[in-house]
């Protein structure tokens, strides 16, 4: 089994072919954050027109690199959805049309499912049952992966993902787009306990979170402060993240007895975040796995790896047939 994995829901444009016998073949990404950097943010259109015009070329230099002709190719996965609507549609579009010439199965992808899978990617050794931390720019969610394509969401964000606070934030700093990533930077060289921020929906032991009240305390902290307070920021408003992330993971391992643990997402390449998972892990026997940096942000390898799970194991289709802006896990088979 050959699969392509095309990936497009929202600022990358990702194509990646994995193969049943030798695992992942080559996988390309293009990302557009130099194209938003001016802006500050992702606009939806320009966006979808970037896809439109890259997306062939990146096939072509994909199957070049593998030495594969399309032709080759068994199944085609791709993200159906949750993202953009523009974005999603022009990768169904390849799909659909490399699926209706070359008469080749098609799987419509949920791209949190590429998450919650991608750290077996590279690891055969990772299987349900499993916890999976998923922690994105638009998403924040405690996942009970008790088998492959049997998920249950045990928490989510109630308002702000924590990746979106990190790029709010980012911005309040006066940090260049994407700002997440230049406030964990910056936060290298902070105090991360000068400022006690406020660490949300810690009192009644819910396994939701909220954000949004953070980013509220760092903006009215920073009226009385200058440049060279921020790095003291920066690791302070990390540091409470984090801490909310520990807090409301733990429970969930109480709660459920899992022993293993997954983190996914692109704040998954936090090494703050990493070291505190592994210091948690060892401190109460636990197994802790994560993406390469390279497939914590999106990309289409955990895409084509989901499509081939699905397949392997002969899980129950999708019920959808066209890209959806908004696909909640829980609503995978509506």
């Amino acid at each position: 089994m050959l699969v392509l994995g095309i990936e497009s829901s929202c600022d990358e444009t990702g194509l990646a072919v994995y193969s049943e016998k030798d695992g992942l073949l080559g996988h390309l990404v293009n990302s557009q954050v130099d194209l938003f950097t001016e802006y500050g943010g992702v606009i939806p259109e320009i966006a979808a027109r970037d896809h439109s015009v890259k997306i062939i070329h990146i096939l072509k230099q994909l199957l070049t690199k593998s030495k594969l002709d399309v032709s080759d190719i068994s199944l085609v996965a791709y993200t159906a959805g949750p993202g953009l609507i523009g974005s999603l549609m022009i990768g169904e579009t390849v799909a659909k049309t490399i699926s209706a010439i070359l008469d080749k199965e098609l799987l419509p992808i949920n791209h949190l499912e590429g998450h919650i899978l991608a750290p077996a990617l590279e690891d055969s050794e990772i299987k349900p049952p499993y916890l999976c931390l998923l922690v994105s720019g638009g998403h924040t969610q405690i996942i009970e992966c008790k088998d492959y394509g049997e998920y249950q969401i045990l928490g989510e964000t109630i308002d702000d993902a924590c990746g979106e606070a990190f790029d709010k934030v980012g911005k309040l700093l006066g940090l260049e787009y994407p700002g997440g990533p230049k406030v964990s930077k910056l936060a290298e060289n902070g105090n991360p306990h000068r400022f006690n921020f406020p660490r949300a929906m810690l009192k009644d032991r819910s396994l939701d979170f909220s954000f949004s009240g953070l980013k509220t305390a760092v903006l009215y902290a920073l009226e009385d402060l200058n440049e060279k307070d921020y790095p003291d920021v920066a690791a302070s408003f990390q540091e409470a993240v984090i801490d909310v992330l520990l807090h409301k993971l733990n429970w969930a391992i109480e709660d459920t007895g899992i022993k293993t643990l997954v983190c996914s997402g692109g704040v998954a390449a936090n090494t703050i975040l990493r070291d505190r998972l592994k210091r948690m892990a060892d401190e109460r026997s636990l197994s802790v796995s994560y993406p390469s940096i390279e497939f914590c942000t999106d990309n289409a390898a955990m895409i084509a790896f989901a499509g081939y799970v699905r397949k392997k194991y002969n899980l129950r289709s999708y019920n959808t047939s066209f890209a959806r802006p908004r696909w909640p896990l829980g609503e995978l088979y509506d």
